[in-house]
């Protein structure tokens, strides 16, 4: 798992990304992608914040499943989409349903750049060639029913989604989230 962060390191940390232009005033996500990368868990961290206010953080993945790391034909033939780390996409997810199914943000707003990982190991790694525009990287929970606990595995759930696991922790943020025209999204690795 992500290792603990003050508030003030995860801000300086961001600050500090060459893409970085300003703190959004509104609710933003940032994501840490754990250095160990446990195949197919919730080893991630997802935070919301608003503006410079911390809110809330629960566990997640920013990385694909197993079955699409290994199967990444059946999702896209160029390979498994890894979102690339320590990068700011502002404006990026719009309020929606994902599959028509489940309240989530999606991909709706700016371009994002993905990694395609094509060496169908268990491990989601930024590497492979580099593609920059709308490839449905949407944030949402793994599961399509609220009311239910979700499971423990990342399995479909990701393709390069970034996907809640603690359902009343996503209630929260969606909740919260979809107030906004859109959302910002930064990734960073564990530092």
């Amino acid at each position: 798992m992500v290792r603990p962060y003050t508030d003030k390191q995860l801000l300086e940390k961001v600050k500090s990304l060459s893409s970085f232009t300003n703190i959004p005033d509104g609710y933003w996500l940032l994501g840490v992608r754990s250095q160990d990368d446990i195949p197919n868990r919730f080893d991630d961290k997802i935070y919301l914040f608003k503006g410079e206010e911390f809110v809330l953080v629960t566990s997640a993945t920013t990385n694909a499943g197993t079955p699409t790391l290994r199967q990444f034909e059946k999702v896209n033939k160029d390979g498994a989409a890894v979102l690339k780390a320590d990068e700011w996409y502002y404006n990026v997810w719009k309020y929606g349903k994902h599959n028509g199914k489940v309240e989530a943000l999606l991909q709706l707003g700016n371009k994002v750049t993905v990694y395609r990982d094509t060496d169908k190991d268990d491990k989601s790694e930024e590497q492979g060639k580099l593609q920059s525009g709308y490839f449905g990287i949407n944030f949402h929970p793994n599961t399509y029913d609220l009311s239910k606990p979700s499971g423990t595995n990342v399995g479909w759930w990701s393709a390069g989604c970034q996907v809640v696991n603690n359902i009343p922790n996503y209630k929260l943020m969606i909740g919260l989230l979809k107030r906004e025209k859109l959302v910002t999204y930064c990734l960073i690795n564990e530092f």
